[in-house]
């Protein structure tokens, strides 16, 4: 299938990288120097590493797809390497898919290295590793950044990557936010608050991907949450790139 060869040859470039040498490098500094801190977290070492490590697993990721993701259409536009893809006989949505599943897969590693450094850390400081709490948050991390890059790809396939970059950031703010949107959608006017519902429920639902807070009182999350997770990040980047496929399949490359 094209789309997996596709997805190969991005996986092995995004890896080639050296944003994603300098990631992993600054996401084992970052933990270890959390461990710096640990006189003066007051007893709360164990919560202190944890909720530092998972959102540096987080951050460092979305820091890959505002530097890498993004630039995917527009660096084979600026190498002329699409015009040759594009004369072949490949569906324009196997070469979006294939970029999207390439670029996750790299961040599935790289979340899954940081998470064994992360574990490896806590076990070492003896805090108490954890280590089916620190598998489910970075694999909930895993499908965050799944989703990211899905949005990434979409803004990818019709705008420069600069524009990309601030559309993916914007909208990654929004969602994390998604839950205070709609508590503060039930005191505007019915236009606006109608308004501020349609944003909410339209932007990605991250927080149903954060269990920093179980995680840092050492607690796994239940399997429905894992389900319902996972089921969401399905649909949603299914939708994003149906929709990325009817922007890129009316774009002109002539």
């Amino acid at each position: 299938m094209i789309q997996l060869i596709i997805a190969h040859n991005t996986f092995r470039e995004a890896t080639r990288d050296r944003v994603l040498a300098g990631v992993l490098v600054c996401g084992l500094v970052m933990m270890l120097a959390t461990q710096l801190m640990t006189p003066l977290a007051m007893g709360e070492s164990f919560r202190l590493t944890m909720d530092l490590g998972l959102t540096t697993i987080s951050m460092l990721g979305m820091l890959v797809i505002l530097m890498v993701g993004t630039n995917l259409v527009g660096k084979e536009l600026e190498k002329r390497t699409i015009y040759n893809l594009l004369s072949r006989p490949i569906p324009r949505w196997a070469y979006l898919v294939g970029k999207w599943a390439g670029l996750s897969a790299a961040l599935w590693a790289v979340a899954a290295l940081l998470g064994l450094a992360l574990f490896a850390i806590m076990a070492a400081g003896g805090l108490g590793a954890h280590p089916v709490a620190v598998a489910q948050s970075v694999y909930l991390a895993g499908l965050e950044l799944t989703v990211m890059t899905a949005i990434a790809v979409l803004f990818s396939a019709f705008s420069t990557p600069v524009l990309s970059a601030l559309y993916t950031m914007a909208l990654y703010a929004v969602g994390q936010w998604s839950y205070d949107l709609r508590a503060f959608a039930e005191n505007f006017p019915p236009a606006l608050g109608g308004t501020l519902q349609a944003i909410a429920n339209l932007v990605p639902n991250l927080p149903v991907f954060n269990m920093r807070t179980l995680a840092a009182e050492g607690m796994p999350t239940g399997v429905e949450h894992l389900g319902v997770a996972t089921l969401y990040a399905l649909v949603y980047v299914a939708g994003v790139l149906a929709l990325a496929t009817a922007v890129f399949e009316s774009r002109d490359f002539k």
